[in-house]
């Protein structure tokens, strides 16, 4: 087998070839875009992560009705905690039992007034 080297055609007029290059640039331009989106995307942990739970969902034996859904779920839970939720969740907590023992205060200061005070048949008779 001869290998012949490759020649342009001869039927490409000056114009036409210009308009293939210009074509030709502007597919290098997109793939470099996208060559520099994909590296950002693997230098992010966007591609691993999508990678792990797409293998999870290929290794569900009972698949979800929701595909979407289990993605949805598989990759919150994947994301690392807000600190700020965190706090708040802290927060929360604190305000819960800050509200706890005020009930309680409200109950025994309740069943002391109800010590000093004459029960209410007696207040409406007088």
């Amino acid at each position: 087998m001869s290998s012949a080297p490759a020649s342009p055609p001869a039927t490409v007029s000056g114009a036409s070839y210009a308009a293939v290059a210009v074509t030709m640039a502007h597919y290098k331009a997109a793939d470099s875009k996208r060559e520099q989106f994909r590296r950002y995307l693997e230098k992010s942990g966007v591609l691993d992560t999508l990678t792990k739970v797409l293998v999870a969902l290929y290794e569900e034996p009972e698949k979800p009705n929701s595909a979407l859904d289990f993605l949805k779920h598989h990759l919150g839970a994947a994301t690392p905690e807000n600190p700020e939720i965190e706090l708040l969740r802290l927060e929360l907590a604190e305000m819960k039992e800050k509200y706890e023992a005020t009930v309680e205060e409200n109950k025994k200061l309740k069943a002391k007034l109800a010590q000093y005070e004459p029960p209410q048949e007696e207040k409406r008779a007088e």
